[in-house]
């Protein structure tokens, strides 16, 4: 069985997308981006919303870019190779291969995304995220948290839920990025 994991860089205080700007340094470090691909590599299934999807599909032909460094063409060789659903009312097609589209969240049918497979599925984004928390689907939360207070935005974690988190992991980079793992009680 599958884990679901639920993993986006945030400000220190907590928002996933600034109300302005970006959220600071992240993962366009070597040493950071070769982490997250490293982590996420086991990851068969990313389930989408359409913003993120639209955010990610970048890595369909990354690898194609001349400059490319090898760990970019090693994130967009994994990414390929992985199944995506997005769940989108608007989104008339897709640009990547092995991706579907799905005009609603089914918590049922993501449980069952869950016990069939072999490997773990990530949940991309804050709005597709809040729905699958609470359907109480997500196993694991990883954070990579940058060194920017935003002052708003869009919260990691949705209002109204409470979770109580066991810290499985934690590394930190030279860049000031920090890594937590958490997983759920």
């Amino acid at each position: 069985m599958g884990k679901l994991v639920y993993s986006m860089i945030t400000s220190l205080d907590g928002y996933a997308e600034a109300a302005e700007g970006d959220l600071g340094r992240g993962a366009e470090d070597e040493e950071v981006h070769t982490f997250i691909g490293d982590l996420f590599r086991p990851v068969r299934t990313f389930l989408y919303g359409r913003r993120m999807y639209e955010t990610m599909v970048f890595w369909e032909t990354a690898h194609a870019e001349p400059e490319a460094p090898p760990f970019i063409v090693q994130y967009a060789r994994d990414w390929q190779a992985a199944d995506k659903i997005v769940y989108s009312t608007t989104l008339e097609s897709v640009s990547s291969a092995r991706t579907t589209i799905e005009r609603s969240f089914d918590p049922d049918a993501v449980r069952r995304l869950k016990e069939e497979s072999e490997h773990d599925l990530s949940v991309d984004g804050p709005n597709l995220a809040a729905q699958a928390i609470a359907a109480g689907l997500v196993d694991e939360y990883h954070l990579f948290v940058t060194t920017s207070v935003v002052g708003g935005g869009k919260r990691f974690f949705p209002d109204g839920i409470r979770l109580d988190l066991d810290l499985v992991d934690q590394r930190s980079f030279a860049g000031g990025l920090i890594y937590a793992r958490y997983r759920t009680r």
